[in-house]
């Protein structure tokens, strides 16, 4: 599995191969995160350090936009109503 880059890995970096896998299959998992979870887990994250609500939302909002594959910009109210339902 991604041969490839484990070795272009290991030959760039001083990570030994079962490292650079891990790394790697750590990566993918993040970026194979739905925008439904993504912003679930970050409302979750963000509502622990502290942060109202306006915050949360605002911050998710432009977290969204440097995503690996951007979603469509949602508005406050769809923040909301995919972690609230």
């Amino acid at each position: 599995m991604h041969d490839e880059l484990v070795d272009h890995l290991t030959r760039s970096t001083p990570l030994s191969r079962g490292e650079a896998l891990r790394v790697i299959q750590d990566v993918l998992a993040y970026f194979d995160e739905t925008t439904e979870e993504f912003v679930r887990r970050r409302h979750r994250e963000l509502q622990a350090q502290g942060l109202v609500n306006a915050e949360i939302f605002e911050r998710i909002g432009t977290d969204l936009q440097y995503r690996a594959v951007a979603p469509p910009e949602l508005s406050l109210r769809q923040l909301r109503r995919i972690v609230y339902g």
